[in-house]
């Protein structure tokens, strides 16, 4: 559909931009950037995905042979998180390709009407509250992980197996998730605080923009955009 992918671009280049301005206080902490970097990069990024999408079209049938039986609810909830993240994106994309732009508006005003009126079209309050759970219940288990004893070396032996089965970005995921939580200090506490900030401010981004005053939500969105540190 001629424009789409553009639009679609847009949406999630947005989107990035405004978990960085969100967490821009995370990303330049000693104890939390790393985590909130990954979150970043691996969950709310606008980079191209195409090649991990294929490999969650065959990830039932190669997770219980090949990885880890510690790992395979947390790979699982990963492709299903993709799913229905790339369902929302498309639809916003789609609602982006028709709000025209506001006469005289700047490119960030314009961008945070867009992307708010486009958010008030789509809705699907609960599906957005589902994914925010999932993203939670991914951390929560990665930081489960990481006290697993042995769980670190069995995916690093992991590594050719996954690759072989065209599994790499998967097993790159786990591997990048593991140490990120490992890194955080206070046995699982440290994590804890972090998942729960998350928890907050995203929750509170959710009801913010289901509430229909345009103005209002802009106003936030051009606040937390002029925060960020990309």
């Amino acid at each position: 559909m001629p424009g789409l992918q553009a639009a679609l671009t847009a949406v999630k280049a947005f989107q990035a931009k405004r978990f960085a301005g969100t967490y821009a206080d995370l990303l330049t902490s000693q104890e939390y950037a790393g985590a909130a970097r990954f979150f970043l990069d691996d969950l709310y990024s606008d980079k191209d995905y195409s090649l991990r999408d294929a490999q969650f079209a065959r990830i039932a049938g190669a997770l219980q042979r090949l990885f880890p039986h510690q790992v395979v609810d947390t790979a699982v909830t990963l492709a299903q998180l993709h799913v229905l993240t790339e369902e929302l994106d498309h639809q916003m994309a789609l609602a982006w390709r028709t709000c025209a732009a506001a006469p005289g508006s700047d490119s960030v005003g314009d961008a945070a009407r867009r992307y708010a009126g486009c958010w008030l079209t789509v809705g699907r309050e609960s599906d957005r509250n589902r994914q925010l759970n999932m993203v939670l219940g991914i951390g929560a288990e990665l930081d489960r992980l990481t006290r697993t004893h042995g769980l670190r070396m069995m995916l690093r032996m992991m590594r050719r197996p996954a690759m072989a089965a065209g599994l790499g970005a998967l097993q790159s995921f786990l591997e990048a998730g593991f140490d990120t939580f490992a890194r955080m200090s206070g046995k699982g506490e440290r994590a804890q605080v972090f998942l729960d900030t998350i928890r907050e401010r995203e929750s509170g981004w959710i009801r913010r923009l289901f509430t229909p005053t345009a103005a209002a939500n802009e106003a936030a969105l051009r606040t937390c955009l002029a925060q960020t540190t990309e």
